[in-house]
């Protein structure tokens, strides 16, 4: 077991030089090669060696040159169709500097403010508490600073379920908070739907059409599709996850299948190639003025986008496994803001079942780099960084494959300490009631509902907004049970009965790996009988 995958969380911090701090040696290599051909090709070729990676696209924009665009390796592991500059990837939450680029083209025609108060515009739109509900600004889809937990509410689109927009925004209201509005950083997706609701409402243009019309089309980005429903060449990467055992992250790396709904397209679903990508970094560096001087959006705006907004993190800086560690990090509309080598970082990364993605610039130096990877290993942000070290002349030369092994290998040995210490073996306890009074439906405000049926001697739950979620229940514990999604399914979960006076009064769950990526929720769900 070479390599270990990165949840959406994960992809965050690794990709962006997370705040990771272990004590190793300084490591060091002979002088990288001097042309930029051989360079990038020695230190994607080291990556995809140590970490088993099927294939990886890698697009370089610099001012004022041709961009550079290499695909390297196969679509999808044991075919051999290659990636090259035309292969569509999931862009997963870069997709979110889209939507708010479409957002700023709105603003900059007198259609809605940034600091709107949002129900002026949606007046359905209702958060937990109706005195954040009565600030809730249009900035405040972007930022992730609303209160709401990490991921919170994402089980209605990972997997792909029955849930629509109506339900987002009805759900949002019974979603907790777990901090005071604006006062620290969380990250969500839900919201960016949000933000695609309220793109429809104000052009008349579904966020699709909008997207398409007023971004992709204008850039020349005659790959791209706003969703992954609208891809219609074979020209596809291929999607490949570490499924354990004991849980998934661990073991060989293995094809799995797109699994996130289009209701999530405003905050990750966009599908597009390396030469797509390298137009977006393009316009991006150049303050959104096109080849030929036309504008999609005014210097001004683009500063606005750039303007960090929360502290996302802060740190000491550099560690010895990590030597570009930010100071400050912060999170700004669509995009993450932070240091990087002495300069400024405008990046994101994206995350979603079998890749990871990452895009990067550094404006003072006229750079873009954008690294596609078909697999769920944090490779994409290892290349990323190395690149950008080459790219800048950093020197001495960092080992950056040598760090990231070291990372992965530190999450991979406490993920195996916390299944040995009992996530992956059945707890202590056990059932306190016959198995048929477990039995029944169960309601949880923003989700749905779960059934919950005695049969064969065993119980069995079925999600019903959720189609992959239907299992039987393994005992687990005291008043517990475990789940045994299908290979690829998600993640499965703890599920935990309340039990009192003889009887269930209600269901909490957890996901049973300590890999799990965050937008398995299953911890935000509080499930009462349905009577």
């Amino acid at each position: 077991m070479s390599g270990l995958t990165v949840d959406r969380r994960g992809a965050l911090a690794l990709g962006l030089g997370g705040a990771v701090a272990l004590a190793l040696p300084a490591w060091a290599q002979d002088a990288a090669p001097a042309d930029l051909d051989a360079a990038v090709d020695a230190i994607v070729s080291n990556f995809m060696k140590a970490f088993e990676t099927p294939g990886i696209g890698v697009a370089i924009v610099r001012k004022g040159q041709v961009p550079w665009l290499r695909g390297y390796g196969v679509r999808t592991m044991g075919k051999p169709d290659p990636v090259d500059v035309h292969t569509r990837f999931g862009i997963a939450s870069n997709s979110k500097a889209f939507t708010a680029a479409a957002l700023a083209l709105l603003v900059e025609e007198g259609k809605l403010g940034w600091d709107d108060v949002l129900t002026r515009h949606l007046p359905e739109f209702k958060m937990h508490d109706p005195a954040v509900t009565a600030m809730f600004t249009v900035r405040d889809l972007l930022v992730h600073r609303s209160g709401l937990p990490l991921g919170a509410g994402d089980l209605m689109y990972f997997p792909q379920s029955t849930a629509d927009t109506v339900q987002v925004m009805r759900g949002l209201q019974f979603l907790r908070p777990v901090r005071g509005f604006r006062t620290g950083y969380d990250y969500d997706n839900i919201l960016y739907i949000v933000a695609g609701i309220l793109i429809e409402r104000i052009s008349g243009r579904s966020w699709r059409a909008f997207v398409s019309e007023r971004l992709l089309a204008p850039l020349g980005m005659i790959d791209a599709v706003p969703s992954r429903e609208l891809l219609k060449s074979d020209n596809v990467a291929g999607r490949h996850a570490r499924l354990g055992p004991p849980v998934r992250g661990i073991g060989p790396m293995q094809p799995v299948k797109p699994d996130e709904a289009p209701l999530i397209d405003p905050g990750g679903g966009i599908n597009a190639s390396l030469a797509d990508i390298a137009k977006w970094l393009e316009v991006q560096l150049a303050l959104g003025e096109l080849p030929g001087g036309k504008r999609l959006w005014s210097a001004e705006t683009a500063a606005e986008m750039w303007k960090p907004q929360v502290i996302m993190s802060s740190s000491d800086g550099a560690t010895d496994l990590n030597p570009a560690r930010p100071v400050m990090q912060g999170y700004a509309l669509g995009w993450m803001v932070q240091d990087f080598r002495g300069r400024r970082l405008i990046s994101h990364s994206g995350g979603l079942s079998g890749q990871v993605t990452q895009t990067a610039m550094i404006p003072s130096a006229g750079l873009g780099v954008a690294v596609f990877s078909n697999t769920e290993d944090s490779v994409s942000g290892g290349i990323r960084n190395a690149i950008l070290d080459h790219l800048l002349g950093t020197a001495p030369v960092y080992d950056w494959v040598a760090s990231y092994v070291a990372r992965n290998k530190q999450a991979q040995d406490e993920a195996l300490a916390e299944v040995s210490a009992g996530e992956a073996k059945p707890p202590e306890g056990k059932p306190s009631l016959p198995l048929s009074a477990y039995a029944g439906r169960y309601r949880d405000a923003w989700y749905g509902d779960i059934v919950v049926t005695a049969k064969g001697g065993g119980l069995h739950i079925k999600f019903v907004p959720t189609r992959a979620f239907r299992s039987v229940l393994e005992p687990w514990g005291t008043d517990s049970f475990r789940t045994r999604f299908p290979a690829g399914a998600g993640e499965d979960a703890v599920v935990t009965f309340a039990v009192a006076g003889g009887k269930v009064t209600g269901v909490r769950m957890k996901a049973l790996s300590p890999l799990a990526d965050f937008s398995y929720d299953f911890h935000h769900l509080d499930f009462v009988p349905v009577r």
